[in-house]
């Protein structure tokens, strides 16, 4: 097997894990989300993609996203840690970051 898949698979499993003892998802409800996500984030790697998630408040967002560079503004390195519990784009119509949490994750 490539490193690649490898590193996938283990990253897929982490978030699944993350899924299971925070949120109290069941394994296979976790796995399902865990792939959502990175399928996701691949095609959010590629172009503009259309999603949506449940805000805090409930409600349900559309969102029109990207994280391809060209098509996303210059950022600095703030030294923060990444949250594996949360996906961050770049939202299009609000022309700003925003971010969810991938529990939240609708399709």
């Amino acid at each position: 097997m490539s490193t690649t898949f490898k590193n996938q698979m283990s990253e897929l499993m982490k978030q699944a894990w993350m899924l299971v003892k925070v949120y109290g998802f069941s394994m296979a409800e976790a796995m399902k989300q865990s792939w959502k996500a990175m399928k996701l984030k691949a095609a959010l790697k590629k172009g503009i993609v259309k999603f949506f998630y449940q805000k805090l408040n409930g409600e349900i967002r559309t969102a029109w996203g990207t994280l391809k560079e060209g098509l996303i503004p210059e950022t600095k390195d703030t030294g923060r840690k990444k949250n594996e519990s949360l996906i961050t784009y770049y939202d299009n119509e609000k022309a700003s970051y925003r971010s969810f949490k991938v529990a939240n994750l609708i399709g």
